[in-house]
């Protein structure tokens, strides 16, 4: 386990929130010169403690207005095929296999309901090797 200190975590926390802020308003932020944030940051990445800085897109204002989890469970011998196949659904944005109740979750996202219908019922439902499946459409 990596060693980290209240700077870093103080960063981690500013990164988090938004990863797009630039180094000398982070610094400005956490009161810190920019060149210590700097190398900071170069060093949590180094570390691994910073994987990546990624997005967050707004599924809403590209029309996206309905999110489904869809609980599945299947044919464990069909794994890699099935996880393959589901990432090939429009609309699939996120494969977790799980413990519980279902084999994976999958999160999804589509225009209307009668769209998400269509996606359960047409794609994720004849993948050869599911065994049955349950959506939870997000309110």
């Amino acid at each position: 386990m990596a060693k980290v200190d209240n700077l870093d975590l103080k960063i981690l926390t500013e990164l988090s929130n938004d990863a797009s802020v630039s180094v000398p308003k982070l610094s400005e932020k956490i009161n810190e010169n920019s060149s210590v944030v700097y190398s900071r940051i170069n060093r949590l990445v180094k570390k691994n403690l910073i994987e990546r800085f990624t997005i967050d897109v707004n599924d809403k204002e590209l029309g996206y207005t309905v999110k489904s989890l869809t609980g599945i469970n299947m044919d464990s011998k069909q794994r890699s095929v099935i996880i393959e196949e589901l990432f090939k659904v429009p609309g699939v944005r996120e494969v977790s296999e799980v413990t519980g109740r279902f084999d994976m979750l999958v999160t999804m996202y589509a225009r209307n309901l009668s769209e998400m219908h269509q996606l359960i019922s047409e794609k994720i439902g004849k993948i050869t090797g599911i065994i049955g499946s349950e959506s939870f459409i997000e309110m």
